[in-house]
């Protein structure tokens, strides 16, 4: 009987680093009443996002009866279109309108 050798396996290539391609950071640029709140550099999304939070915490505009409610300041009602208070979740719809 002749031995058969096992079959060699070829060591997987190497692929080059993949760039992650995630439309949430792409660089977006804020609008004049959006910047008024983040900064006017381009963000990507999830930065602007934690940006606002921070400007709502800090400023103390969340809604002491109901968390997921947040309050409009000055700066912010521009940015909820005119509305003087929207949920957490209308919020990121309303502030995405104000990035290219």
């Amino acid at each position: 009987m002749a031995t058969k050798k096992p079959a060699q396996k070829k060591a997987p290539a190497k692929a080059a680093p993949a760039k992650p391609v995630n439309a949430f950071m792409k660089p977006l640029q804020p609008d004049a009443a959006l910047a008024a709140v983040v900064g006017k550099k381009a963000l990507p999304r999830t930065q602007v996002t934690k940006k606002i939070w921070e400007y709502i915490k800090k400023n103390n505009l969340q809604d002491s009866a109901n968390r997921r409610m947040i309050n409009a300041d000055k700066k912010l009602l521009p940015v909820f279109g005119g509305k003087e208070q929207v949920s957490m979740f209308e919020m990121t719809k309303l502030v995405s309108q104000h990035l290219k």
